[in-house]
């Protein structure tokens, strides 16, 4: 049974998921590191206490992610399982496999952030959650899914290198073409079209995640590749208009 659960790193995501915790498991508590916090030892705490929860997510950018783990691991009591939630899955799940030896861990990665959970009204329902790896009982990790299924989350399971090629054609495609919109300086008009509005609500969802599009296309080595292929075609289209 899961009674603490330490969140480390409070960017744009682990303020996310503080405010998920809070909703759906209010009788959890929930420790908070961030080195920018000051410690109240009431929202934030400081690494060590953070760090000896039942369950501790690991919510840094994904450069920092290896340190991130190693510092986690060298507090965190034996019996503490780490939860990978990093956007790439098969470079922190490797992490995980190296550093985590005789640990349980749990690599994920949530389909879903603020945004969406705004334009949704807080409704959950078929919000997909990837599952990449575990070292876990059989038990733990059935009373884990079915508790996130009754939420009205779904869970798929697939590799961490499946993962990172359809993230890198369907995410990393959006943040690519969000990110080129705002370069251009496009804007929503009074005269939008609902393709338009659809096309500005992908853009207005990623637009503040510039970071995590660096990352991304660093730490995952199918991004390259979809990006070398979309400016291609766009060439391409451009020389038929001519």
């Amino acid at each position: 049974m899961v009674s603490s659960v330490g969140i480390v790193g409070y960017g744009h995501f682990g303020t996310f998921l503080h405010e998920l915790a809070g909703r759906f498991f209010p009788s959890v508590t929930i420790k908070i590191y961030s080195r920018r916090a000051e410690i109240d030892n009431r929202t934030f705490y400081s690494l060590i206490d953070t760090a000896s929860c039942d369950v501790v997510i690991l919510c840094g950018a994904i450069k920092e992610y290896e340190e991130q783990l190693k510092t986690v691991l060298a507090v965190a009591p034996e019996e503490t399982i780490i939860v990978d939630v990093a956007t790439v899955k098969k470079y922190t799940s490797e992490l995980c496999k190296q550093y985590c030896v005789n640990r349980r861990f749990f690599s994920t990665h949530p389909m879903f952030g603020p945004e969406s959970y705004k334009k949704h009204g807080g409704n959950v329902a078929g919000f997909r959650i990837v599952v990449t790896d575990y070292v876990l009982q059989n038990d733990q990790y059935l009373l884990l899914k079915n508790t996130f299924a009754t939420l009205g989350f779904v869970i798929i399971e697939m590799t961490a290198d499946e993962h990172d090629k359809r993230l890198a054609e369907t995410l990393f495609l959006t943040h690519y073409v969000g990110q080129s919109i705002l370069k251009a300086g496009f804007e929503r008009t009074s005269i939008d079209t609902l393709s338009f509005q659809f096309l500005m609500d992908a853009v207005e969802s990623v637009k503040d995640d510039k970071a995590l599009f660096q990352d991304v296309y660093q730490f995952n080595p199918y991004c390259s590749v979809v990006a070398k292929r979309l400016h291609e075609a766009q060439e391409v289209v451009y020389q038929e208009l001519q």
